[in-house]
């Protein structure tokens, strides 16, 4: 069966890895009865991850005929005789509005129905919810036969209730088994007391010098017990004085430390201040240059000169080595230099001037180079922080970030601090990223 790009926008792409069938259709009957069959519904929305009773009803919705799909032999009839190429154009809209996502053009979107009816598409690949327009005929029959759920998600919960039910028998089971415990440590010293009270009269040297047995076994229960044991801090004054000097030699052996350290500091600046070039070798956290700017900015600055010059990538490249700052440093104004005055849609400003961005991200170290000013860049603008999934998918379609240092810098990134804004926008990238990895070793 010939296979097609889902999108009409991706149909040159030829390593393009969502495809469907071409459709297949023949016309049946004659005169007021003559109908087409699409013989190859099932599969399209196979593909299309939609039911295929939605894309016959569109169908008919869009030509003014009546449509109809038999759930039990498969097959997809529209009244009337009307072309494939016809058809093919109609299924395109419908990928358009129900099937590809309104932020990456993703097709790997699922059906959500709110609770105020309103028909939304999310993306498993940036997690964008797109909105469908509810003023589409169609959506009123979807509203009507919504999308089944995905399988296995009622086993999932169930097991997840399982697993709570297992946990809480469990911890009732820890709770009987202490109480236990306490009772039975605590009926042992009773019988060990009463034999050492009451001395047995005539009893023999052996009853002496071997102990009670009872008394041996709370020996016993007592070392398999050491968690039960309280331990008690001594309040006594001559305890409570030890301690106050043990903690005041411990001030006062971190405040001399501190004041060597603060005077190494002095003796330093003292240095750098009798000898320029010393100081100017020795680099500050954020230098300024003599107008008052910081090392960044006048780097952004200098890479915005270039690039109104009209410099090409590979001139832009050369001229990146020359500037003066670390590497990482470079790439990060380069970024910022290049999303200068965008403030909505970065995907589609990055991805016009992926060229440059391609020339600087050759290897690991520099795509590593160019997410982390992706970071940095995020948590200067909250704006840009909102669209960093889609920038990322972007990049890794254009090619100029490969999936393993994507994947890479997330997981260092999340590992440190995972309430971040920015790792929690693109986790849904990322697990679309590790799921695609893991369907194509399977296949």
């Amino acid at each position: 069966m010939a296979l097609q790009n889902i999108g009409a926008s991706n149909s040159d792409d030829a390593f393009y890895r969502y495809k469907m069938p071409r459709m297949i259709t023949k016309i049946e009957g004659r005169g007021n009865g003559i109908k087409t069959n699409v013989v190859n519904m099932v599969d399209i929305a196979k593909a299309l991850a939609r039911p295929p009773s939605y894309t016959t009803k569109y169908f008919g919705n869009e030509l003014g005929a009546q449509s109809k799909f038999d759930e039990k032999t498969g097959t997809a009839l529209v009244n009337g005789a009307h072309e494939t190429p016809k058809l093919a154009g109609l299924l395109e809209n419908f990928i358009k509005k129900y099937v590809q996502c309104y932020g990456c053009g993703n097709p790997e979107t699922e059906v959500i129905i709110t609770k105020t009816q309103m028909i939304q598409l999310k993306c498993a690949a940036c997690g964008f919810i797109s909105d469908v327009d509810m003023r589409d005929k169609l959506t009123t029959f979807i509203l009507k036969n919504p999308p089944e759920p995905k399988k296995g998600s009622k086993d999932k919960k169930a097991m997840r209730r399982a697993e709570k039910e297992r946990l809480k028998e469990g911890e009732a089971a820890d709770e009987e088994q202490k109480k236990l415990k306490t009772k039975k440590k605590v009926s042992s010293k009773d019988s060990s007391a009463k034999p050492s009270s009451k001395k047995k009269h005539g009893g023999s040297d052996e009853d002496r010098a071997s102990p009670p047995r009872n008394h041996v076994n709370v020996k016993e229960d007592e070392e398999d017990d050491d968690d039960d044991i309280q331990w008690q801090t001594d309040t006594s004054l001559e305890a409570a004085q030890q301690r106050i000097q043990e903690q005041l030699n411990a001030a006062t052996a971190e405040m001399v430390m501190l004041s060597t350290i603060e005077s190494e500091k002095k003796s330093k600046v003292a240095t750098q201040a009798q000898s320029p070039k010393a100081a100017a070798a020795v680099p500050s956290k954020n230098p300024t240059t003599g107008n008052g700017e910081t090392n960044h900015e006048r780097l952004v600055e200098e890479v915005k000169t270039n690039i109104r010059k009209g410099v090409t990538a590979s001139q832009l490249q050369s001229c990146l080595g020359s500037l003066s700052g670390s590497p990482q440093e470079v790439i990060t104004a380069l970024y910022e230099a290049l999303s200068d005055g965008v403030q909505k849609g970065f995907a589609k400003e990055v991805l016009k001037k992926k060229s440059y961005l391609a020339a600087v991200a050759q290897d690991e170290e520099s795509q590593l180079r160019l997410l982390r000013a992706i970071e940095e860049f995020c948590g200067k603008y909250p704006v840009a922080l909102k669209e960093v999934a889609l920038v990322l998918k972007a990049l890794y379609d254009a090619d100029v970030l490969e999936e393993e240092y994507i994947v890479q810098w997330y997981g260092k990134g999340a590992a440190g601090n995972k309430d971040s804004k920015i790792w929690k926008n693109v986790k849904p990238f990322v697990e679309w990223l590790q799921s695609a990895e893991s369907e194509s070793e399977e296949e």
